[in-house]
């Protein structure tokens, strides 16, 4: 038996342990917020909910796009170099993306719920397995019922990786890495423009295991909260 893939759309009913995947760049921009010391991520819908979480908790920093870009009020573009070099330690952050986040909105049946990209591949293979929980589903965020182009090759790339790690196989990183430049969804990124999407936003995305973390979705008064296990 092996992972499944499966779309955004496609979730209801689906338990066990789900991993939604956004590699371009929602979860590596998480996975980087992480790495510059906050201790909390919020995963919500829409750019409106964001900004009203916002607003309610006046010491959370926004971070996400909306069709790629910075929406106005958000702190950070959904940039993991950006996130990088900030100081976020001990900072609760709140994210809302096109495509990772939805997933994770999306996936409301999972008994056990992940978000993971490259940089954290290996440990969420780990967490996975440690669940116990079996074959997980893996949700490939990168494809939109409108545009039947977007195959997702980023997000399944990643899917693979992962799933290889999860079941003992060698992971390929080198040739994964250089894979995910050649994608769509990449060339599109970067075709954003400085203030949406830093030039280095792929390099950091193609880091695989760059982390040891993997980062677990909880509920908890405030909603959907990432945090690393």
């Amino acid at each position: 038996m092996s992972g499944r893939q499966l779309m955004r759309w496609e979730l209801d009913g689906v338990d066990g342990p789900v991993v939604v995947i956004d590699v371009i760049r929602a979860f590596t921009t998480a996975a980087y917020a992480f790495g510059a010391g906050a201790s909390a991520i919020y995963l919500v819908a829409t750019v409106e909910e964001a900004l009203t979480f916002k607003a309610d908790h006046p010491d959370v920093l926004a971070m996400g796009e909306d069709h790629g870009r910075r929406p106005e009020g958000f702190d950070f573009a959904n940039s993991p170099v950006a996130v990088s070099r900030a100081d976020l330690a001990g900072r609760t952050m709140v994210q809302r993306t096109s495509a990772g986040t939805q997933g994770i909105v999306s996936a409301v049946d999972a008994t056990r719920l992940w978000a993971a990209s490259l940089v954290c591949a290996s440990a969420t293979a780990g967490a996975v397995v440690a669940s116990g929980l079996g074959d997980p589903s893996y949700v490939i965020t990168g494809c939109f019922p409108d545009r039947p182009d977007d195959t997702g090759d980023d997000d399944r790339l990643t899917a693979d990786l992962i799933e290889r790690a999860r079941t003992g196989r060698p992971i390929d990183a080198s040739a994964t890495a250089e894979q995910l430049f050649g994608t769509m969804e990449a060339s599109r990124t970067l075709a954003l423009g400085a203030e949406h999407c830093d030039p280095l936003d792929i390099e950091f995305a193609s880091r695989v295991d760059w982390f040891d973390f993997a980062m677990e979705v909880t509920t908890d008064d405030l909603g959907r909260r990432l945090e690393v296990r």
